[in-house]
């Protein structure tokens, strides 16, 4: 069975990994160096440091077409983005195109994004919501509607990706990147099935000590369940959950490490296996070729990270111009050939190296349970936290 409550219709995750040929990567080193230093508006890589902002740029929201697609050349804009996860090509062209100076800070997870949103006074205009914290910042009020759905280059959207259950016919948000949540290994430490979150919850002898978990609390809890074979979506059964608490207890004297940030941890076999997503798993394959990506049989996460303008945001026109411009083919393929993930923009494949739709880490192997995450009750997210408190402590 495939889990996938986010869409009208079963087929469609499937039918999404296989026929996006604008395939790219994910938020993956997020607590990596931020590769954005190389720009002409290098990150601050830290969540701690507001960037700057511009004052004179506080021309109120508006719902046109028209005014997302003319804002002013000039001025700034402040991006709160997972680390490494920025193209500076995008940003140079970015800038060169209209003028406008662009900061990205670092974040390493959905939960420091939006308590710092929540906490207000970092003037930022940008942040990069997963699709399962989507309504929560909707729902918080830390969203401007800025009616994407209106821009001049919404036409460029795949359709599978207008009317999803986080921001229905997107109203706030744009596409930024989407992916899975996996496994990778290094085939030098180990030869048998990278297919099972039995790697990570029954860990082989080979690779104990050197697995690291992402800790991203509703992966790892999804992957727990789904080896269990108990719904990974939203599951507030207690008897389940206490199944995969016990699990997740259980393996993590087996793991080394829960942390983000480790493409080059992989390439340099200082890791050899853990859940990882796919497009940090393709960068570390592409400076390591004993790295496979595995797609566990029990099941995996797809997810799609979004592009949202935070409320009242003081370069209000100018983030609006980004949603826009990150629209274009040609520019959302910036973004997926940096951090090589997919990317839910039509005729992005044109600017991407045809080699890319077709690699291991982009095409689900056939009939691969699949799931989308959902923002979760607050019932059940209580009981995830309790979980989650339980494994971090």
């Amino acid at each position: 069975m495939t889990y996938l409550p986010a869409f009208k219709s079963t087929a469609v995750a499937i039918t999404i990994m296989l026929a996006l040929a604008a395939c790219g990567e994910k938020k993956e080193e997020a607590a990596q160096e931020s590769s954005n230093t190389t720009t002409t508006a290098p990150a601050t890589n830290t969540t701690e440091t507001a960037p700057a902002t511009n004052a004179t740029e506080t021309a109120p929201a508006t719902n046109t077409t028209e005014t997302a697609a003319a804002a002013p050349a000039g001025g700034v804009l402040n991006i709160y983005n997972w680390g490494n996860y920025t193209n500076p090509k995008l940003l140079e062209k970015f800038e060169k195109d209209t003028g406008i100076k662009v900061t990205v800070t670092d974040y390493d997870s959905n939960d420091v994004a939006l308590a710092k949103i929540k906490a207000g006074g970092h003037g930022f205009d940008i942040v990069v919501p997963s699709s399962n914290f989507v309504p929560i910042f909707i729902q918080e009020g830390l969203l401007e509607e800025t009616k994407p759905n209106t821009m001049p280059n919404f036409k460029n959207m795949d359709p599978k990706w207008v009317d999803v259950e986080f921001d229905k016919g997107r109203n706030y948000t744009v596409p930024w990147q989407w992916g899975t949540t996996g496994i990778t290994v290094n085939t030098k430490a180990y030869q048998g099935d990278p297919n099972t979150w039995a790697i990570l919850f029954d860990t082989p002898a080979e690779l104990k000590g050197k697995v690291n978990v992402v800790p991203e609390m509703s992966d790892v809890i999804a992957a727990a369940l789904a080896y269990k074979g108990k719904n990974p979506v939203c599951n507030g059964n207690k008897d389940d959950l206490k199944e995969a608490r016990d699990t997740l207890v259980k393996a993590k004297p087996d793991w080394i490490s829960m942390d983000y940030g480790n493409v080059e941890k992989y390439a340099k076999e200082d890791l050899m296996a853990g859940l990882n997503w796919n497009g940090a798993s393709m960068r570390a394959r592409l400076q390591n070729d004993k790295i496979v990506y595995g797609y566990p049989k029990e099941g995996i996460a797809v997810w799609m990270d979004n592009v949202a303008v935070v409320k009242g945001a003081a370069n209000m026109e100018n983030a609006k111009k980004f949603q826009n411009y990150i629209m274009d083919p040609e520019n959302a393929a910036l973004i997926s050939d940096f951090a090589k993930y997919a990317n839910g923009i039509v005729g992005s494949d044109k600017f991407l190296d045809p080699a890319f739709a077709n690699a291991p880490e982009i095409v689900l192997p056939e009939g691969q349970k699949t799931f989308i995450m959902p923002a979760c009750p607050p019932e059940v997210t209580e009981l995830y936290t309790a979980i989650w408190t339980e494994l971090t402590k």
